[in-house]
């Protein structure tokens, strides 16, 4: 089915920025609504983002908001999160993950789940 596969995590300062990308396998990327989540050392996986199957709509957990942006390329079957203004407590592993339904911010939603990339933010 759908492999989903994360990149662009690292080391950054505080202030700072990176953008991840998601890259799907697939024909029906396009059938897909997609979110971003993250997993801190001893936290549970706690939604950032979504966008729908089109692009046309995004949503964005509080603590990102004016951050970070998502959007999706679905000729190249790609999604990306591009964050801005880094805090260390930004600091997790993220993970991208597809829907075969509407946007979610619900993680049990979600059908298929890339390995994720690490983001460290120092300060």
């Amino acid at each position: 089915q759908v492999q989903l596969v994360e990149s662009g995590g690292g080391l950054v300062q505080a202030g700072g920025s990176l953008k991840l990308s998601c890259a799907a396998s697939g024909r029906t990327f396009s059938s897909y609504s997609m979110g971003w989540f993250r997993q801190a050392p001893g936290k549970e996986r706690e939604f950032v983002a979504t966008i729908s199957k089109s692009g046309a709509w995004t949503y964005y957990t509080d603590s990102v908001k004016g951050r970070f942006t998502t959007s999706r390329d679905n000729g190249k079957n790609t999604i990306y999160l591009q964050m801005t203004s880094l805090k260390p407590e930004d600091t997790a592993v993220y993970y991208c993950a597809a829907s075969s339904g509407s946007p979610t911010v619900v993680k049990t939603a979600y059908d298929y789940w890339g390995q994720g990339t690490q983001v460290t933010v120092s300060s």
